[in-house]
């Protein structure tokens, strides 16, 4: 069996990735592919503990190492009894974040040593990486209004690093974009600021030059 596609989407909060993961699972599926959803942190039971540790207001703060090493722990569970076994099975795994969140979050956010964060990665991860990453790119000031925005109107409490300032904002935006620079063979930036539907049809145009694959454009319901 061929093995399937790993595609992460990365961005500072409220860009809406959440959104365009929904469209393009339902694109691919709707191309004949069969996906499979999920997000870090979590994507697991044991690993979804984790989250609700490090994302709730509440949660106080953590030494940016102990940071990494819970949020490396909770991907090590996701990627050995999810990822890892879809993708053999032939799935195409979508996830909202992975390991590009960690060295945008702990590594520039939190001025953590890179080099640190890159060795956690080759002790959980080893040489695996995503098919694709879509970098969201959007101004930080838009995006935490929109996401606090979003937590408020679903009773969220899970709004931790939205409420550390927009300075870690900036230096998470400039993250991701050097990381964008650093990967170019697996990264693509998309303009978050766009509409919807906009992005929507860019990220499946993006799809079908990687993987030859046309993906039907979904309206958002």
């Amino acid at each position: 069996m061929k093995r399937g596609v790993f595609i992460t989407l990365e961005g500072g909060e409220g860009t809406g990735k959440s959104t365009q993961i929904k469209l393009l699972q339902q694109a691919l599926s709707a191309a004949g592919i069969e996906t499979l959803a999920t997000r870090e942190p979590g994507g697991t039971n044991q690993a979804e503990r984790i989250r609700a540790l490090l994302l709730q207001r509440d949660s106080g703060t953590f030494d940016p190492m102990t940071e990494a090493l819970l949020l490396f722990a909770a991907r090590r569970e996701h990627l050995v009894d999810k990822i890892w076994p879809a993708l053999e099975r032939g799935q195409w795994v979508i996830s909202d974040r992975f390991a590009d969140s960690s060295r945008a979050f702990q590594g520039h956010g939190m001025n953590l040593d890179m080099r640190v964060i890159e060795d956690l990665y080759r002790m959980v991860a080893g040489d695996f990486q995503p098919d694709l990453t879509l970098i969201f790119d959007l101004d930080p000031e838009i995006g935490i209004q929109r996401s606090l925005h979003r937590s408020h109107r679903a009773g969220t409490t899970e709004d931790r690093y939205e409420r550390m300032g927009l300075p870690f904002h900036q230096r998470l935006r400039k993250g991701f974009l050097d990381i964008a620079k650093q990967f170019p063979q697996r990264c693509v930036i998309i303009d978050a600021a766009q509409d919807v539907q906009m992005i929507h049809r860019q990220v499946l145009r993006v799809i079908e030059t990687r993987f030859g694959v046309s993906g039907k454009e979904v309206q958002r319901g």
